[in-house]
């Protein structure tokens, strides 16, 4: 049995700005941060020559076209697999939670299969066929830094243009920079889901992912100074402005006793 983790992400600046639709003519840029939460994919071979599917449902089918998960079904048929195999997954947290789960679960998937295959892949190749089957082969309207910071890992800066791929450096903060942003940063679950799809295909707002470009940018000097308190003073100003599509009166509630 073949096990793999990907993590989920959070970003520290920049969301939006990796549509195509918008860094392929003003550059995009963002910064991403993988954390300790994970999609889990195991992937096994069967003494039936079916192939059996757990995830939220339960699937067991003949042949690849029969398979009702889109992604796991374009990468069985992009990898040539037909037949007499078993794949299970789990997760740390619900999908729709706005941590890059859905991509997460694609590059496991994908670095599970290439290893049950014995096929190496780099990880820019690995990012990148998740690519392939999230935006290209099941037309979702949605960037790559999810790919790519589940690939990855690490605190990376994502840098976007017409390029295929997006330019990847990595953060390197000073380890008591690191820890002060870590002992900072808290994750609530809202008990709210969303399709990250159904919020990326509204009209592209230029004029907010400029801003959001330039708080990323901002956001780097301040974490490469260690300013971890001027770095939330972005984040928080960021989110005064998107909170006007996202948010409600709850979570504002929320969002303001966790600053207190």
């Amino acid at each position: 049995m073949i096990v793999v983790r990907s993590p989920l992400r959070i970003t520290l600046g920049g969301g939006g700005t990796d549509i195509p639709a918008y860094y392929e003519k003003h550059g995009g840029f963002c910064i991403t941060a993988a954390i300790d939460k994970y999609v889990y994919v195991a992937v096994t071979r069967p003494f039936k020559k079916k192939i059996f599917l757990k995830y939220s449902e339960l699937e067991c089918v003949d042949t690849v076209d029969e398979v009702q998960h889109p992604v796991i079904r374009e990468a069985l048929k992009l990898l040539g697999i037909e037949t007499q195999i078993e794949i299970t997954s789990l997760a740390d947290v619900p999908a729709g939670t706005g941590l890059g789960s859905s991509s997460s679960f694609t590059t496991a998937l994908l670095k599970a299969l290439h290893v049950y295959l014995h096929r190496p892949i780099s990880t820019r190749e690995l990012a990148e066929m998740a690519c392939e089957i999230e935006i290209n082969k099941l037309s979702q309207a949605i960037g790559k830094q999810d790919q790519y910071a589940a690939a990855f890992g690490g605190i990376n800066c994502l840098y976007f243009d017409k390029n295929p791929g997006p330019a990847i450096v990595p953060l390197h903060l000073p380890h008591y920079a690191f820890v002060d942003l870590e002992d900072n940063l808290l994750l609530f679950f809202t008990g709210y889901t969303r399709s990250a799809a159904d919020v990326l295909a509204a009209p592209v707002d230029h004029t907010f992912l400029d801003y959001s470009k330039e708080i990323a940018e901002q956001s780097k000097t301040a974490l490469l100074r260690s300013e971890v308190y001027h770095f939330g003073e972005l984040l928080n100003a960021y989110w005064r402005e998107k909170r006007i599509k996202l948010s409600n009166s709850v979570i504002d509630n929320w969002y303001e006793i966790a600053r207190n």
